[in-house]
């Protein structure tokens, strides 16, 4: 329970790294105040974890059929979930919506692989 606890923090926390981030980055995302970076952050973490990989698994075959551009979408819908529900937290144009995913997924795997390295909790993918 409390490495479930833990995880959910650290994506918590991760999201909103992710969200600062491509706010001062891109011109059309607009999030005001730590309430809209929390709230935005954790419907972010949630919709991640539960919604999407439920979502992908449902459109398996519309993402095969695309090549992949479908789980685009998804991921789209994602933030989107998020600046619908979270306060002051807009994102205007598709390809803002693209630079947020992108910007969440390069903070994610950077935060990652440093927490990885620096704790030596995993073991290395090729020897």
């Amino acid at each position: 329970m409390e490495t479930a606890v833990a995880r959910f923090l650290a994506a918590w926390g991760i999201s909103a790294l992710a969200l600062y981030v491509a706010n001062g980055l891109f011109s059309g995302v607009h999030i005001h105040g730590a309430a809209a970076y929390l709230v935005g952050a954790a419907v972010l973490a949630v919709a991640n974890a539960v919604l999407k990989p439920v979502l992908a698994l449902l459109t398996l075959p519309l993402i095969l059929v695309t090549f992949g551009f479908f789980y685009l979408l998804i991921n789209i819908a994602m933030v989107a979930l998020a600046a619908w529900v979270a306060p002051d937290f807009t994102v205007h144009g598709f390809w803002n919506y693209v630079g947020v995913i992108v910007i969440v997924c390069v903070v994610n795997w950077a935060v990652t692989t440093f927490v990885d390295r620096a704790v030596g909790s995993r073991r290395p993918l090729f020897r």
